[in-house]
């Protein structure tokens, strides 16, 4: 090997890493502010005298619109430089994170987070297929599992630390403090990360680009993928924001600073989403997928055991197998889109955070009029819905699989690429 060569394969070294850690720390900003207020979800009922349900929307406002941003980037984001996007959405969300630390009406703070979450869906729309782009194919599910590792790491360390923050000092000092630490991360971001190499942008006609997500939403593959988003993260969601209202209640009867070590169970979620990454890249992701979600069932039953210690495992358990569902159907999504990964992805987020704002909020009545065992017997529900769509998903696959063997067999190899 030339010295060319091996300078060559260094600089690419190099810029995987860079890339590698900058889309790590993108994921850390975005999901620490979506997600702050929902381990603050009682602090939001005493201090706006709201309902739990009343109180799940200061989440579901932030993740509507990142659904809405996403609808509208799917059309625009082909035109647009993928990194300065990311850079401006992540900028411009912590700065509005920082003012609704200030802001006094329940209203207000909800029109807030409806707005970061248009903002931050400019990471969201474009992340997955900027790795896509610039990431070697062999690489890709390495680089994917580690983006969506930075979003569980984001996750987790946010809501541990608004729970402890407002604990001692009020939702408003967890507010600022996070948004703080989002404009610096933002910032590193935007001087370091690397200019696309193999991204050009270009105008897609309104007409065309409606074209491109009707063929999307009609094949089997994404559309498969798209549900088993919005119901799992709906589960996931649900769990994680009623959970904090059980552990607080006269059957457990924790202080806030043990529930807030409870979202430290969003480390199992980075060892899933690693996990899967790295199994993806050797076996196929659809059968890990059915598997995941099967693990997912058994931690939501352990959620039924009113012991502290079933509880914890089985949060554990869901945690890990969500965030191992996430990375698989992802994946599946950027890998099969080709020319439309953008498109792809976006509606991908848009089904992913429609499930956790629609999901997420519903259930929270559920909760309020018939309890927690009403709740996970929904949950549970809509886990089986997504089983039977993953099911059917892996039986198109295996015929397709087949028929690809019978058309060699039949035809053979010269026959075969002919015809092509």
């Amino acid at each position: 090997m030339g010295s060319k060569e091996v300078n060559n394969k260094r600089e690419s070294m190099v810029r995987f890493r860079i890339i590698r850690n900058c889309m790590f720390l993108s994921g850390l900003s975005v999901f620490a502010q979506l997600y702050l207020f929902q381990p603050m979800l009682s602090e939001l009922c005493h201090s706006f005298d709201i309902t739990p349900a009343e109180s799940s929307l200061a989440v579901s406002a932030s993740t509507v619109g990142m659904a809405v941003g996403l609808l509208f980037l799917a059309f625009k984001a082909d035109g647009i430089s993928r990194e300065k996007l990311m850079g401006v959405s992540l900028i411009l969300s912590s700065v509005l994170t920082i003012t609704s630390a200030f802001i006094d009406s329940y209203l207000f703070l909800l029109l807030f987070n409806f707005v970061k979450g248009i903002v931050l869906a400019g990471v969201s729309a474009v992340a997955l297929a900027y790795l896509s782009e610039e990431i070697d194919s062999s690489k890709i599910g390495l680089a994917i599992s580690l983006y969506l590792s930075g979003n569980t790491l984001g996750g987790m360390s946010g809501r541990v630390t608004a729970t402890l923050l407002s604990g001692y000092g009020g939702w408003q000092l967890a507010t600022l403090f996070i948004g703080g630490v989002s404009l610096v991360l933002g910032a590193i971001f935007c001087w370091k990360i690397p200019a696309g190499r193999n991204f050009s942008a270009s105008v897609v006609s309104f007409k065309e680009k409606i074209h491109q997500m009707r063929s999307l939403l009609t094949q089997t593959t994404f559309i498969s993928m798209y549900v088993i988003a919005a119901l799992s993260m709906g589960i996931f969601v649900s769990v994680y924001n009623y959970l904090s209202f059980l552990l607080e209640s006269p059957i457990f009867g924790l202080p806030h600073h043990l529930v807030a070590m409870i979202f430290m169970m969003y480390v199992a979620g980075i060892i899933g989403s690693v996990i899967a990454g790295v199994l993806s890249d050797r076996l196929g992701p659809e059968i890990l997928l059915q598997g995941a979600l099967l693990l997912m069932g058994i931690g939501m039953s352990l959620l039924l055991v009113m012991k502290l210690w079933a509880i914890v495992v089985g949060l554990g358990v869901l945690t890990f197998a969500f965030f191992s569902t996430h990375t698989l159907a992802s994946r599946i999504v950027s890998m099969n889109a080709q020319h439309l990964k953008s498109s792809a992805t976006s509606i991908y987020w848009l089904f992913y955070y429609a499930g956790s704002s629609l999901i997420g909020s519903l259930t929270g009545i559920v909760l309020v009029n018939n309890g927690w065992f009403s709740l996970m017997e929904v949950l549970l529900g809509l886990l089986f819905g997504a089983l039977i769509v993953s099911s059917l998903f892996i039986l198109k696959y295996r015929l397709y699989e087949k028929s690809k063997v019978y058309s060699h067999h039949r035809y053979g190899d010269d026959d075969v690429r002919s015809s092509n």
